[in-house]
């Protein structure tokens, strides 16, 4: 009976000591430590420009510095992505990219701040937010798509015009509901080449003089955007509206000894464009158009005047899946007449384009584009007061992400 008794007690010692109490099972989880918070990622671009190529003077100063004359293997990007969530309501995104040149400089890979900003958000679950830093402008669905999920290799000259990097220090607010900012991360998360969450609702200041340049008056721009995701049926299209208004100040080490220009270097700097996609469920449309004003250059007056600008691209494309690889045939055709405000004597443009290519992703860490490209480009500055070139060349990609 003794011994009974005791079998009993460590039996029932046993199961009180193998079952949690209350008190243990409602115990708040061990806060993350600090380097829990956030992740690095990033991904590298290798290109060549140079395959049947018909004219080696047809060359794009903001497109890609190795299309052209002397143009050879090129790191195109190299981007190590630092962001996280350090709290409910602070999320941090830090990019850097190393393959910037400095003007007039040969050497090469030098490294250059891209993104720095955190969110702050309004609510707990951040539909209501505030960005403060260096980030990219919401002016246009190619600006702003990352050039890591886009199909043709360059962005289009008639939005990506508005600004260099598409980004700029300022502050901007964003909302969206709940339901919108997933599906925002969903489109890119899936291979529907989404451009990220920039909210249903965007506005902002910012200084105007694109990014890592000096503010140079003590005046703001200031932008606004509206896009909304809709679902119909299987397919999700994604129209939007977006505007910005400020005064541009052109450079002084952008000016050739010579050119004519307002004695303050100001000048109206003033965009409306319209946006529509639909995401490739297979087949996908994208398309945009922009029309404002801006500093150009003027070859008859050798003279930098506010002249009116406008154009566009449409974008079509097709989602193919074979087994565990994907392939993304595109075309497009771009039209672009205006000035370049960030170009040396805000040079002067007519830009007609075609380009026909296939993007191969045969693993998620891996990407190839393959590219042909029709261009007649006039490109016009005072050391260069008539300047067309017109031309073909095959363009190639490899990109690693990890």
């Amino acid at each position: 009976m003794r011994n009974l008794l005791i079998i009993i007690l460590v039996l029932l010692t046993h199961r009180a000591h193998s079952q949690p109490s209350d008190s243990s099972a409602q115990a708040p989880a061990t806060a993350k430590q600090w380097f829990e918070t956030f992740a690095i990622r990033g991904y590298v671009q290798a290109r060549y420009n140079r395959l049947l190529e018909t004219n080696p003077n047809l060359s794009c100063e903001q497109c890609d510095r190795s299309w052209g004359n002397n143009g050879g293997i090129s790191l195109r990007r190299v981007r190590i992505i630092f962001s996280g969530q350090l709290h409910e309501r602070v999320y941090f995104y830090i990019q850097p990219d190393f393959v910037n040149t400095p003007s007039g400089s040969t050497s090469l890979n030098f490294g250059q701040l891209r993104d720095a900003y955190f969110d702050i958000g309004l609510d707990k679950t951040s539909q209501y937010r505030i960005r403060l830093g260096q980030s990219k402008i919401p002016f246009g669905f190619e600006n702003m798509q990352s050039s890591q999920n886009r199909l043709a290799l360059d962005r289009n000259d008639a939005l990506n015009s508005a600004f260099s990097n598409e980004r700029d220090l300022g502050a901007f607010f964003y909302w969206a509901p709940t339901a919108v900012r997933q599906r925002f991360a969903r489109l890119v998360k899936e291979g529907l080449k989404g451009s990220g969450d920039y909210g249903v609702l965007g506005l902002g200041v910012f200084n105007g003089q694109t990014a890592n340049r000096a503010e140079l008056n003590n005046q703001q721009h200031v932008v606004g955007r509206f896009s909304y995701p809709l679902a119909l049926g299987r397919h999700i299209i994604e129209p939007a509206l977006q505007a910005y208004s400020g005064e541009y100040v052109v450079a002084r080490d952008q000016l050739s000894a010579g050119v004519k220009h307002r004695p303050d270097l100001r000048y109206p700097d003033q965009r409306v464009a319209a946006t529509f996609v639909l995401y490739p469920q297979p087949f996908g449309v994208q398309a945009e158009y922009n029309l404002g004003r801006g500093p150009e250059f003027n070859p008859r007056t050798n003279s930098i005047e506010t002249r009116r600008l406008h154009g566009g691209y449409v974008l079509l494309n097709y989602r193919l899946r074979y087994q565990r690889q994907q392939f993304y045939p595109f075309v497009r055709a771009q039209f672009y007449e205006g000035g370049k405000k960030h170009e040396r004597d805000a040079r002067s443009y007519t830009v007609r384009e075609a380009e026909l290519g296939v993007e191969w992703q045969p693993l998620n860490s891996f990407e190839f584009v393959a590219m042909y490209t029709l261009s007649s480009r006039r490109f016009e500055d005072f050391q260069r007061p008539d300047n067309r070139q017109r031309g073909g060349l095959l363009r190639l990609q490899a990109q690693l992400n990890f």
